[in-house]
């Protein structure tokens, strides 16, 4: 996930976190990792009227970047994620954080599925489907 980050932050690409968790655990964990300095934008669910799978953080966090929704690419672990994604307009990238929930037919409907999860997914993956539309 870091490579991808990177290069898309190296890229230009404007990006941002839209999470179910709180601004400080959002925070804390960008900091743990060092991805604040590539992420420093970011929307909890606090800050909207409805957490995931309603659409609300990943439209605030579009219109926080001044981007249109349907060009987002929202990346995934969970069914109520991918769900807000589609709610959204927006397509996704899904990394269940199971192989077992990989099977659902929530994840089915993600634009690209990596069932086996983090185990299975690749920066150069993401960016080759990326490439091609």
């Amino acid at each position: 996930m870091r490579a991808l980050v990177e290069r898309l932050h190296g890229d230009g690409v404007p990006m941002a976190v839209a999470s179910g968790s709180s601004r400080a655990a959002i925070a804390a964990t960008l900091e743990v990792t060092g991805l604040d300095a590539y992420l420093p934008l970011f929307v909890s669910a606090e800050e909207v009227a409805h957490g995931k799978p309603e659409p609300d953080v990943f439209l605030e966090a579009a219109r926080r970047l001044g981007v249109a929704p349907d060009s987002c690419v929202v990346l995934e672990d969970a069914a109520p994620g991918v769900r807000a994604a589609h709610a959204a307009g927006m397509r996704c990238v899904a990394v269940p954080d199971t192989e077992a929930t990989a099977d659902g037919p929530v994840f089915g409907r993600a634009e690209l599925l990596f069932p086996g999860g983090q185990a299975e997914f690749t920066a150069a993956a993401v960016l080759d489907w990326l490439a091609t539309g």
